[in-house]
C-alpha cells in the first residue's frame, strides 16, 4: 500500500469535507450538526498526518532496517480504518443519519487508539 498518496488523499478529501462544511452546509445544519462534521473533518486530518508520519517511516525503513515494518504497516490499516469509520460515522450523523449510527462511531476511535498503541508497541519492540 502507498501510504503517503492514500495520506494525501485524505488531508485533500478532509480540506474538500471541511471546505464543504464551512460554506455549503452552514445554513442547513443545526450547530450541533456542524460541531459534528467538524470533529470528522479533524480527526480526518490528523490521522492523515499521521498517516504520512507512516508512510515516511516505511520508505525509511530500506535504510533503516531495524523499523518494524509489520508494525509500521498494521498501524497504518488501523488509522485508515479509524478515518472511515469514525469520521465518517460523524459525516454521516451530521448529514442526517438515524442517531443509533453513531454507535459505530467509538469502533473508529478505537481504531485510532489501537493503531497508535501498536505503533509504540512495535517501535519499543524493535529498539
Amino acid at each position: 500500500m502507498n501510504w503517503l498518496a492514500l495520506a494525501a488523499l485524505n488531508m485533500a478529501l478532509a480540506v474538500m469535507t471541511g471546505a464543504f462544511g464551512a460554506h455549503a452546509l452552514k445554513a442547513r445544519l443545526s450547530t450541533e450538526a456542524l460541531g459534528c462534521w467538524q470533529t470528522a473533518v479533524s480527526y480526518q486530518m490528523w490521522h492523515a498526518l499521521g498517516l504520512v508520519a507512516l508512510g515516511v517511516l516505511l520508505r525509511l525503513s530500506s535504510v533503516a532496517p531495524a523499523l518494524p515494518v509489520a508494525g509500521i504497516q498494521t498501524s497504518a490499516i488501523l488509522l485508515q480504518l479509524g478515518i472511515i469509520i469514525f469520521s465518517g460515522s460523524l459525516y454521516a450523523m451530521a448529514l442526517g443519519a438515524p442517531r443509533w449510527f453513531g454507535a459505530i462511531t467509538p469502533i473508529g476511535g478505537l481504531a485510532f487508539i489501537a493503531g497508535w498503541l501498536w505503533l509504540a508497541y512495535s517501535l519499543m519492540r524493535s529498539a
